[in-house]
């Protein structure tokens, strides 16, 4: 990989996150992945008292199907063992394990917790997912005066790529989600967000370099 695309995607993977500060919530939902470094973060979240229960959402992703060494039922059901195996009570984990896509996400988890009275969600994602999911929830939410943060694992562009996330399908998934935050507004499925010229410069760029592996045609 040449140092050109690796600055262009750093600016990529600085846009996408938020670095929002954290407070206290009723809940932490925890959405899609196959990355346990996510499972970390809220273990980590859930054990600094940030919130009182966990809510997995989500069916299998596109990552996890396309890999064969996952022979996971749902990843909201194994993420849902790894809170059980970190000593998490049971009674405070909640799985909503049918979504496909953000939007259902929302929708469904949104029936489980109707009755909670939630006024706070800290929501735990990949870090180059965290301006999209925000993106979404400020737009979908159909929770009135409900108060969300953005969080992810903490770690850097460099140290994100591992032995099941390469730093090719890193660039991908960070050009795809950049072509949704462009695009969706226009569709009503997110928040319009500003772009810095910048970042639509490395976006371009990155497409340029062929990293178009899951853009929509």
């Amino acid at each position: 990989m040449t140092e050109e695309i690796l600055e262009l995607s750093k600016i990529l993977w600085d846009y996408h996150h938020l670095n929002h500060i954290l407070e206290k919530s009723d809940i932490i939902m925890v959405l899609w992945s196959q990355d346990i470094r996510v499972a970390k973060r809220w273990v980590e979240l859930y054990k600094q008292w940030l919130a009182d229960k966990i809510l997995f959402s989500w069916w299998i992703g596109r990552l996890t199907q396309a890999d064969k060494k996952f022979q996971w039922t749902t990843e909201a059901d194994r993420f849902a063992e790894i809170a059980i195996e970190s000593w998490i009570p049971k009674e405070k984990i909640i799985i909503e394990n049918k979504s496909t896509n953000t939007w259902e996400n929302i929708i469904f988890s949104a029936a489980l917790i109707k009755d909670l009275g939630i006024t706070s969600i800290i929501i735990v994602q990949k870090p180059y997912m965290e301006r999209r999911t925000f993106a979404t929830f400020s737009k979908q939410r159909p929770w009135a005066k409900v108060e969300f943060y953005i969080a992810s694992p903490q770690v850097s562009f460099k140290k994100y790529p591992n032995e099941n996330i390469s730093l090719e399908t890193l660039i991908n998934m960070m050009v795809w989600d950049m072509q949704r935050i462009i695009e969706y507004p226009a569709k009503w499925f997110q928040i319009y967000q500003e772009i810095p010229e910048n970042v639509m410069i490395a976006y371009n760029k990155l497409i340029a370099f062929w990293f178009t592996k899951n853009l929509a045609k």
